[in-house]
């Protein structure tokens, strides 16, 4: 996996709980290029990898920018970032990965909450350029809480509807999503609970509907756990089973093969391996319908398979 040296040039604070990062490169060489709704792999000072969505403009090559909520039950990334001087640190980055992209539609309807405006942001931003008919619901917990309102307004004035839910309820999602046209998408990022009534009230009005997790979602109450699952590891030359209650990445690395990861829930990508041969069971919140209906990648952090053999380019 390509990775970049990329230096800290700025932290902004954009609302309260939340700081912006701004990274780049140490000569002012563009920055590979991204599109609305990628992400990129950071390794904190700690060495702890975690990802966020880019939420800067992709037309400016000269800086990568990322926006970081304190989260006080999180993992610890997110206070490393606040509680760390970091301006003029260098940090590894990885590529830029996209498993959200804004795709072409007749009508759009973004919808966020909390810290998941980041890469809504963007596309925001990109659909006001090219005049497409959009709007957008961002709900949040306290004004102050809310970060990039002033550009939102400034991109999509009245398109965008704030939703302080420490004052008022959330908005009648059910009746915005039915209120879409046939050839309509809704692009939608926040907390689990968010992400899966929109999916349902999408599915319900037969609205095409995609999302970013920023945490684990429901398990599936059919996800057992299945039987035992032969992995051969092309690359390496080895197969091992993996029992019922073992993950396939704890197999894999049972084996002697490593392979990174990261929230190990499904949510973040890191460990998306290409299957040569055997159907994925996906049960990761990450690809979209058509990557899972390829089969050619998986999460094995979370996911296992439909038969007993999956062959992986590993």
């Amino acid at each position: 996996m390509t990775s970049l040296q990329l230096r800290v040039t700025r932290v902004t604070w954009e609302a309260e709980g939340v700081v912006g990062v701004r990274l780049s490169t140490r000569d002012g060489s563009p920055l590979p290029p991204w599109e609305p709704g990628a992400h990129i792999d950071v390794r904190l000072p700690s060495g702890l990898p975690r990802q966020y969505s880019l939420c800067g403009d992709p037309q400016d090559r000269r800086h990568y920018e990322i926006a970081v909520r304190l989260e006080a039950a999180g993992r610890g990334g997110s206070a490393e970032i606040h509680g760390t001087a970091l301006v003029g640190r260098e940090l590894v980055v990885t590529e830029v990965r996209n498993h959200f992209p804004l795709d072409t539609a007749d009508e759009y309807l973004l919808i966020a909450g909390g810290i998941g405006i980041t890469p809504l942001v963007p596309m925001a931003r990109a659909l006001a350029s090219r005049g497409a008919e959009w709007a957008a619901v961002y709900c949040g917990r306290g004004e102050e809480t809310m970060a990039f309102r002033h550009e939102l307004v400034a991109v999509g004035g009245d398109r965008v509807r704030f939703v302080d839910t420490t004052q008022e309820s959330r908005p009648d999602l059910k009746a915005l999503v039915g209120a879409l046209g046939p050839d309509a998408v809704v692009y939608c990022c926040g907390p689990v609970g968010l992400i899966e009534s929109v999916t349902e009230i999408c599915d319900g009005a037969g609205v095409r509907c995609e999302s970013e997790h920023f945490g684990a979602a429901t398990p599936r109450p059919d996800a057992e756990a299945g039987a035992e699952v032969e992995l051969e590891l092309r690359r390496s030359g080895t197969t091992v089973v993996a029992a019922p209650d073992t993950t396939l990445l704890e197999a894999i690395r049972e084996a002697g093969v490593e392979i990174e990861s990261d929230c190990e829930e499904g949510y973040c990508g890191t460990c998306e391996t290409r299957v040569l041969d055997g159907e994925p069971d996906h049960r990761d919140v990450v690809l979209s319908k058509a990557e899972r209906a390829s089969g050619r990648t998986f999460m094995p952090c979370v996911s296992r398979a439909c038969g007993r053999k999956l062959v992986l380019d590993l």
